[in-house]
């Protein structure tokens, strides 16, 4: 290269000069309708009640969930991911496929003003904590555990969920999931295929979330934190399958994963990403003790998982964000 004038010829900071030309030139940009909010609907409250381990999260009542899903949307939000907590549960979690069950009855009154989403999996209502149905000796059984999925995607589908949330990585989940609903007439319901999800220890504030009764983790059915190949592998069964969107999940420490798969030529659905409780949960500690800016915190990590090439991002600071998008410069 030759250089005439001044050196150096070449200045790349003459594009970040001002905020104008950083945001002319953004090359990833944060919109309302590219998040979604999980909420949590708790069956036995009377009254919401907050998470120590994720500040300004709630478990819901029946009501409260309704007013805080229409001010949700209001604020833009893409869509909601609804979970439910029930009073009482069993080995096969039977209250998932009741009509009359705390998750199915909230998708139903929530109602059809945005994306509506239903996590698809029986953790929240076994009393051994598990995603699945359980062997004689304690196994996870995989084919028994579709039977229920099957049934728990048609009630989902029945009370008016848009996407069901195929998020117990069992084997053939999608499939299972994509004939039920088939059968059932529910051909337009998707699935939103939770494809590459890790065995992570990032999901600890979840579980007060939905007071999980798991002893154990579930190292036998997601997916190892070394691997990295297996995740195009999962997604890609999962697009064969029917999957209508994928995710990986969690975000932050898998965008590397998030990257591939959204790179992958057989990728040709939408690809999301979840930002789980414990990267909330970390950032809002942080934040409390004065170590970081919480704001710009959240919008670098939003940005960073949507630079890295996911399409959705599901948030707990859904929308905080949306409202904070949405406000004029």
């Amino acid at each position: 290269m030759s250089f005439s004038g001044s050196f150096p010829a070449v200045r790349p900071r003459r594009l970040r000069r001002t905020p104008a030309l950083r945001r002319l030139v953004a090359q990833t940009r944060l919109h309302p309708a590219d998040l979604v909010l999980p909420m949590f609907v708790k069956e036995s409250l009377t009254e919401p009640a907050p998470l120590n381990s994720m500040p300004g999260v709630l478990q819901h009542t029946r009501d409260s969930l309704k007013a805080a899903a229409a001010q949700a949307v209001s604020a833009g939000v893409g869509g909601l991911m609804i979970f439910g907590i029930p009073q009482t549960r069993d080995a096969i979690g039977s209250r998932a496929t009741d009509p009359a069950g705390i998750l199915n009855v909230a998708l139903a009154e929530v109602g059809a003003a945005t994306v509506l989403m239903a996590d698809l999996c029986l953790d929240e209502f076994t009393d051994h904590g598990h995603c699945g149905v359980l062997t004689a000796s304690g196994e996870v059984d995989n084919d028994a555990t579709l039977g229920r999925y099957r049934e728990m995607a048609v009630a989902q589908a029945t009370s008016g969920a848009d996407l069901v949330g195929t998020s117990g990585m069992m084997d053939g989940q999608v499939g299972a999931v994509r004939t039920a609903l088939d059968a059932a007439g529910f051909i337009d319901t998707g699935v939103f295929a939770y494809a590459a999800k890790y065995a992570s220890a990032f999901y600890g504030p979840f579980r007060e979330a939905v007071d999980s009764a798991l002893i154990g983790d579930r190292r036998s059915y997601q997916q190892d934190p070394a691997n990295r190949r297996e995740a195009a592998r999962e997604v890609a069964l999962d697009i064969a399958e029917g999957a209508d969107l994928v995710m990986v999940k969690p975000a932050m420490s898998y965008l590397d994963v998030l990257a591939d798969v959204a790179a992958m030529p057989e990728v040709t659905v939408p690809v999301a990403a979840y930002q789980v409780s414990g990267e909330y949960a970390m950032i809002e500690a942080a934040a409390a003790n004065g170590w970081i800016d919480r704001d710009r915190a959240i919008v670098e990590t939003l940005t960073s998982i949507r630079r890295a090439g996911a399409q959705i991002v599901l948030t707990y600071w859904a929308a905080e964000v949306a409202a904070m998008l949405a406000a004029p410069l």
